[in-house]
Formats: structure tokens, sequence, C-alpha cells
């Protein structure tokens, strides 16, 4: 993990899920991660299976030039690889595991812009995962941030993350390896597809 918004996010979700699977969306106090907010999203599964934004922060939205409540999250990335994100969030709630994404965004006019995502599952309060608190954090602060929308995300790598009961501390080595993995890679490299790299507890 590379972005403090991602660390952040990771300890306070694990924090507050305590030994259980994750922790129930009521449980969520947004005066403790306050900081946070701008860059955060809710993310909630329609009747219909389709995955749309609940909430997203202002930084969120200013990234994109537009409002993102009620948007499909698939929206977000390029055609190509959209059905792929919408199936690694259901993931995250199905199988209450997380998700770290480096992702590259593009503008118009060819810009591009190193971000990162975490995906964290929320349960209802029956228990039943429900939701994502997810995060999306730049890499770099161009001149033209949140001036120049981004149009659509790339997928460069994704880590998923096991949250089995009493798995925190694989988590944490989990997200050392990619951090270390983040960094050996060729940064700007353009890669179509999702690479995926194991780690987290064994369900």
């Amino acid at each position: 993990m590379r972005s403090k918004t991602t660390t952040e996010l990771f300890q306070y979700w694990n924090a507050l899920r305590g030994e259980r699977d994750l922790p129930r969306r009521d449980e969520i106090e947004p005066q403790e991660i306050c900081a946070l907010l701008p860059s955060l999203f809710i993310l909630e599964q329609q009747p219909s299976g389709d995955i749309r934004f609940r909430l997203a922060g202002t930084h969120v939205c200013a990234l994109f030039g537009r409002e993102l409540r009620g948007q499909p999250f698939g929206a977000l990335w390029s055609a190509g690889e959209a059905g792929e994100a919408i199936r690694i969030a259901d993931q995250v709630m199905t199988q209450r595991s997380l998700a770290a994404l480096s992702a590259c965004g593009l503008t118009a006019g060819g810009d591009r812009l190193e971000t990162e995502l975490l995906l964290t599952p929320l349960g209802s309060p029956q228990g039943d995962s429900d939701r994502i608190l997810g995060s999306l954090a730049p890499l770099s602060r161009p001149s033209w941030l949140h001036m120049t929308p981004v149009e659509c995300l790339v997928a460069q790598g994704l880590q998923i993350l096991g949250s089995g009961r009493g798995g925190r501390s694989d988590m944490a080595e989990a997200s050392h390896a990619v951090d270390a993995k983040t960094h050996r890679e060729e940064i700007g490299r353009k890669i179509q597809h999702l690479r995926i790299f194991e780690g987290g507890r064994e369900r």
C-alpha cells in the first residue's frame, strides 16, 4: 500500500472489525475518519445485481468531474475492464475479502495519473456483507488535478486479501508484499489486464 489514505482506511477497518470477518456499517463513525472522507466512497449492490455508488467524497467526484452518487462502479473503468471491476467488487462482498488495486487514470488529453484504490466489505446490522467502504487516492499531484477530469481508470495491479477471522497479521504482511511489488514495477507501464497476486489468509 503506497497511499497514506489507503493505509489509514485499512487500519481503521481492521481495528473496527476486531476478530470478526468484517465490521457492521452502522459502526462506522465519520468523525473518526474525517480527514479521509473526501477520498472515500460507499458502494452497494442493487436488487438487479448492479453495483452503484451510494456516496462518494468530494475529492473522488472532483477527480472525475461529476457527481458519482447513483452511478455504476463499472462506469469509472475503461470499457474492456468494467466487467472485471464489477466482478472484483462483488467478490469483496460475497467472500468478505479486501481488494487493493493500482490503476492509471486517463484524461481525454492523454494525461496519466497513478491512483490506488482499496475496497473493504461492510456488514448489515443482521451480519450480511452488502456494502463496500472504499478509497481512491492519487499517488501524485499534477497541476491539472481536479481541473481536468479523468475519463476512465485502467487497472495495473490487484491484490485480494482474505479477511478470515483472526487474519489481521496475515493481511498486514500481504499489504507489505503489495508495497514491495509495486515499487518493483516499472512506473507508467500500461497493462491491459489485471494481474492477481496471492495473499491473505486461506479460507
